[in-house]
């Protein structure tokens, strides 16, 4: 491992039963770096992070977490590590400053009394410190677990889902806190299903039913897509979309707000198939695919892992 690379392994697999729900992924996170993990609901993302801080064992794999070695040396990782889980797991009848003291007694952090106050004070949550958890909003709630994450002064987060069900505003404050840690020398590994978000981020990683698709920052995810994309108005476009999809070459044709996307990995061809809508009161422009684009073309062209 080079100096200022955090994680760096390879052939990570992991098997439940007959299915692979990760199934050998190299992945590389340089220190300070931001790094988006993507995918649909099942496609490995939180299973791969429980194996990078120890909560799972890796049936096949290889390579190192913050020096230490990812199969071997689990225990000394997750001293090191902050894991933000989907969901809320404090103590809704113990105040944001006993649930932050809780945290504190299980790391055996030095001077806890001391770190308990500067996480409070880091994370803004001082008038609030009294409150009781189970009274918080989304947003403070999210700010109490990022506090919890950071008390024992860890190298590394790993942040699963964290922004679900918080408001924009939550979102957008959150976000400038993880870039100001970053800052500091900080590095992320955060899952998440907002492409806002997914372009706040350094560099990107897309899973779907436990392979890696494609990574890299998002103009790079972009690029390699080689998509080509339309967009339309006009009216009707629900059944514009419908006659679209049973076309050869449409790949795609989802709404956007009041437009409609159409792309297809074959210019040529989508161009044949879209000829004989391109009639007034239509109007088509072709235009950049967006990393929302993107990842519906990927989720649409890989296949299910799990039988039924």
């Amino acid at each position: 491992m080079t100096d200022n690379v955090v994680i760096d392994v390879y052939g990570m697999t992991k098997r439940f039963g007959d299915q692979t729900a990760v199934n050998g992924i190299d992945l590389q996170v340089r220190q300070g770096e931001v790094y988006g993990f993507l995918g649909p609901n099942g496609s490995g993302k939180t299973t791969f992070i429980r194996m990078l801080c120890g909560l799972l064992a890796a049936d096949a794999g290889e390579g190192t977490c913050l020096g230490f070695d990812v199969i071997g040396e689990s225990e000394s990782i997750k001293r090191q590590v902050g894991y933000m889980t989907q969901r809320f797991s404090f103590y809704e009848d113990l105040s944001i400053a006993e649930n932050l003291d809780f945290v504190a007694r299980m790391y055996d952090v030095d001077n806890r009394r001391e770190a308990v106050q500067e996480s409070i004070e880091r994370l803004g949550l001082a008038k609030r410190q009294k409150q009781l958890a189970g009274e918080l909003s989304g947003g403070w709630k999210q700010r109490l677990a990022l506090a919890a994450c950071l008390i024992h002064k860890p190298r590394l987060l790993l942040l699963d889902e964290p922004t679900a069900g918080v408001d924009p505003k939550a979102r957008r404050d959150f976000w400038e806190q993880i870039h100001e840690l970053a800052g500091q020398g900080l590095t992320f590994l955060i899952t998440t299903h907002y492409m806002d978000e997914a372009e706040r981020c350094d560099r990107l990683a897309y899973l779907s039913y436990g392979n890696l698709l494609t990574h890299g920052t998002a103009a790079e995810v972009i690029t390699g897509a080689k998509l080509t994309t339309w967009s339309i108005s006009g009216p009707d476009l629900q059944e514009v979309a419908k006659q679209l999809r049973s076309k050869p070459g449409v790949g795609q044709a989802v709404a956007f707000g009041t437009m409609l996307h159409v792309s297809g990995s074959n210019s040529q061809v989508l161009e044949q198939a879209i000829y004989p809508f391109r009639t007034e009161p239509y109007v088509w422009q072709q235009i950049n695919p967006g990393l929302e684009d993107v990842f519906i073309h990927l989720m649409g062209s890989s296949k299910d892992n799990f039988s039924i």
